[in-house]
């Protein structure tokens, strides 16, 4: 080996982190820069190529997250952050979340241990750790589903026929917890894309709206949404927590335009399965799903933890 490839190889020194009494999430994050820390180099890389996503006037940048860690605490930080993003694509678990939680919805800190067939005989539904009594879910989002729907439909400007994004728009607009990501998202103009509506409690009302009013959901439209999008923006990244739909729909429609430049994904999955929720961006790369040249990372490890120590760090809440 040359002796000027072991210098470069070796540049780096790895150094010791120096804890303060006081000292801010940005000066904790700065000093892990040189130490080794496994996944934790991964996530500053994931804090940095975000910054440069965000501070890029000419990307378009999408971000993705399924709907469990909206049954968290996460929900009003994620909602904050929207201004930050042009779009995001989630699944049909965030609107019903998003919807009991804007309506007082109560969700309790529970157990993975829990007796599940005994909180079954007691309506309570368990996600991970998080106790939602079935009043405060299924309940809450029909009841408050049917008040919105209702006044859409009844409104002067209803057109028969919406795509997904524009529905949820109109969800927005009406939807006064200022915690909540639809509402942000329609104070921000941010359209919210769905793939997978049908898939939870929003999209079956929307099934049972249907079967009683004038009402059609045009699915198509918001692909080709994305189509446009794709095709008009040279340059886009992408902030993507957790896999699934949501992930593979913002890798899916930018490989029409030759790839992501920026990409950053959050995950707990293995790749030794196979699945999409497990691959890592280095495999969207042999898809032409996130460029050859990209700044891109994966990043291991619980959203939970890893998202607010990068949305602090870079100060979008």
């Amino acid at each position: 080996m040359p002796e000027y490839e072991r210098r470069k190889l070796t540049s780096r020194k790895v150094k010791d982190i120096k804890l303060k009494k006081g000292m801010s999430i940005g000066d904790l994050v700065e000093s892990m820069k040189s130490m080794g820390g496994f996944s934790a180099q991964n996530m500053i890389s994931g804090i940095e190529i975000t910054r440069r996503m965000i501070d890029d006037d000419k990307s378009f940048n999408f971000l993705s997250f399924p709907a469990d860690i909206i049954a968290t605490g996460m929900r009003g930080m994620i909602a904050d952050s929207l201004k930050y993003f042009d779009a995001i694509i989630t699944t049909c678990g965030t609107l019903d979340h998003d919807m009991a939680k804007a309506y007082g919805g109560k969700y309790s800190l529970g157990s993975f241990n829990a007796d599940d067939a005994k909180l079954h005989r007691m309506r309570i539904y368990r996600l991970g750790n998080i106790f939602i009594e079935n009043d405060e879910y299924g309940k809450t989002v029909e009841d408050y589903f049917g008040e919105i729907m209702n006044d859409i439909y009844g409104s002067d400007d209803y057109k028969k026929e919406y795509s997904p994004s524009e529905l949820l728009r109109e969800f927005g607009k009406r939807i006064k917890d200022e915690h909540s990501i639809l509402r942000q998202a329609y104070l921000h103009n941010i359209p919210v894309f769905v793939p997978g509506i049908v898939d939870g409690a929003f999209g079956t009302q929307l099934s049972i709206f249907s079967q009683d009013h004038d009402f059609r959901l045009n699915l198509l439209r918001d692909e080709l949404l994305l189509s446009d999008i794709s095709f008009d923006n040279k340059t886009t990244g992408a902030l993507m927590v957790g896999g699934g739909i949501s992930k593979h729909h913002v890798i899916w429609w930018n490989q029409f335009k030759g790839g992501l430049d920026y990409a950053v994904y959050i995950t707990t999955a293995t790749q030794y399965d196979g699945s999409l929720s497990g691959a890592r961006l280095e495999e969207a790369v042999s898809w032409g799903k996130i460029k050859e040249k990209a700044k891109y990372v994966t990043i291991d490890g619980d959203a939970t933890i890893i998202l607010p120590f990068m949305f602090s760090a870079l100060e979008l809440v």
